[in-house]
């Protein structure tokens, strides 16, 4: 089964999460330079097969869209171009940031640690692609 990719895009870098083939666990994958996404995008489908990008969606607590929306939606115009066959979805990603620094601070990483943040992309992202998954279950 092809797996779903998360995308927590921001202007310098941007942290992806993946599933498992059953498309049971979200892992953070990496973060990469916003500037290699699309390269690294293609490299990584060349190797294994996705069948979704969910690209979070920054809103502000009105609901309204964040001032970071138009650069995504830039993104997603080139993303789409580049991967005709792969949907895309949003997901709301408010509080993720705030979300994985507490993960950070509960997992027992040190100060220094929790200013890495790379890592708090990437676990935005895997908590972004955690949310998806948990809203799809039947229950």
């Amino acid at each position: 089964m092809p797996r779903i990719l998360a995308i927590d895009y921001g202007l310098k870098r941007t942290g992806i999460a993946v599933t498992d083939e059953l498309q049971i666990i979200a892992s953070g994958l990496t973060t990469v330079n916003t500037k290699e996404l699309i390269g690294f995008l293609q490299d990584y489908t060349k190797k294994e097969l996705v069948e979704l990008f969910l690209i979070g969606e920054p809103k502000q607590m009105d609901n309204t869209p964040s001032e970071s929306e138009l650069h995504i939606r830039s993104f997603m115009t080139i993303l789409e171009k580049t991967f005709p066959i792969i949907p895309i979805k949003r997901v709301d990603e408010r509080f993720t940031s705030k979300m994985a620094f507490q993960t950070m601070i509960d997992s027992g990483l040190k100060k220094k640690q929790r200013k890495n943040k790379a890592l708090v992309d990437e676990i935005s992202a895997t908590l972004i692609l955690q949310s998806y998954l948990y809203s799809k279950k039947d229950y």
